[in-house]
């Protein structure tokens, strides 16, 4: 799981080693969740794409409170947009895995979130597990299995590497939380042409978005990609709010841990990082680099427009990063242009 779990029924007034703001947190959904089980709301797991090898998969999702009024899969679709960050989660919630002959019973932590590891024997593309909560429905959550010969593997930062936002920075993560329109923002040009090409070329490798980004806007971001034509692939996000031993998650230890994880997942992987220079990328690429210097294919690192760099409150001061073995970075304002030099390289 994303966190240790905390027991919904712990007495409010029994010490803990939480944080004050995550004892908060946990009695107001307490409340919500009273409220809403009275109106009669059940719980149901709203599916995340998922990844996974031949011998083991990642499952994602989140259990919430939604209407009894509809079909499962009907539910989980209707909780996104603003609606999913008001929607009520359900801590602690019990949740059985079916994934092909494996099941497994789980618990989701205190912000409703699951994110479990099964051991299962499944074949390589597209492939879907059952997810029934206790006391609630049934959903299919779609995972992705990685070809064991694949090579090439794709992670991507997702604001102003593949959409543009133009907002300033210290709004992104309020307007990701609460206004969040996919119709609103703009794809990046050529980004979509180049991805495709990345799948197409290095067939059965997975490719993983990886943002800051909160959990409540999963279902929209997913939407997103796909009216743009971005081949599809797992969302990396982090739950909103605060943690167990701190006010605020933070955004640059979620990517950092993400990155180390695929890594020791994947160990036969090469990785091509995708990014931006306006401030965090390349620094995060960069020592990723200098760790793990054998596991990056290609950095590639999408330069922000003059009006776009001012938004995010700069760029990155170094131009060009040194690592202890020759890393290959590439820089363009557009898809075109990445690709254009990444199949200089060979890897298109």
């Amino acid at each position: 799981m994303s966190e240790t779990a905390q027991s919904s029924h712990q007495a409010d007034g029994e010490d803990d080693n939480r944080h004050l703001p995550a004892r908060i947190e946990d009695r107001f959904h307490r409340f919500r969740e009273k409220r809403a089980r009275r109106r009669g709301l059940t719980p149901i797991a709203m599916p995340f794409s998922g990844y996974g090898s031949t011998e083991w998969i990642r499952v994602l999702s989140r259990v919430l409170l939604a209407k009894p009024d509809s079909s499962d899969e009907a539910r989980s679709k209707k909780i996104r947009g603003w609606r999913s960050f008001t929607s009520i989660p359900v801590g602690n919630a019990k949740v059985t895995i079916t994934a092909g002959d494996e099941i497994r019973v789980i618990e989701a932590d205190r912000g409703g979130v699951i994110d479990e590891i099964i051991p299962v024997s499944l074949s390589p593309g597209w492939r879907s597990v059952e997810l029934t909560v206790e006391g609630g429905g049934t959903v299919r959550a779609p995972v992705f299995i990685a070809n064991p010969n694949a090579m090439i593997g794709l992670i991507s930062d997702i604001d102003d590497t593949i959409m543009v936002t133009a907002l300033p920075r210290p709004l992104l993560a309020a307007w990701n939380s609460f206004v969040l329109d996919e119709h609103a923002r703009a794809p990046v040009a050529g980004m979509s042409v180049l991805y495709e090409k990345l799948v197409r070329d290095h067939p059965g490798a997975p490719v993983i978005y990886l943002s800051t980004g909160s959990w409540n806007v999963a279902a929209a971001l997913t939407r997103f990609l796909s009216r743009h034509l971005y081949p599809p692939g797992s969302l990396l996000l982090t739950d909103w709010g605060p943690t167990h031993d701190r006010w605020f998650r933070s955004g640059k230890e979620h990517k950092e841990h993400s990155l180390e994880r695929l890594v020791k997942e994947f160990p036969k992987l090469k990785w091509i990082l995708v990014g931006d220079d306006g401030q965090h990328d390349e620094d995060l690429y960069s020592r990723f680099a200098e760790t793990y210097p054998d596991r990056i294919a290609a950095i590639a690192i999408r330069q922000l427009t003059g009006g776009e760099a001012l938004l995010a409150g700069g760029r990155t001061k170094s131009v060009r990063h040194a690592t202890k073995e020759p890393i290959h970075w590439v820089y363009a304002p557009d898809g075109a242009g990445l690709a254009e030099q990444l199949d200089k390289l060979g890897l298109l």
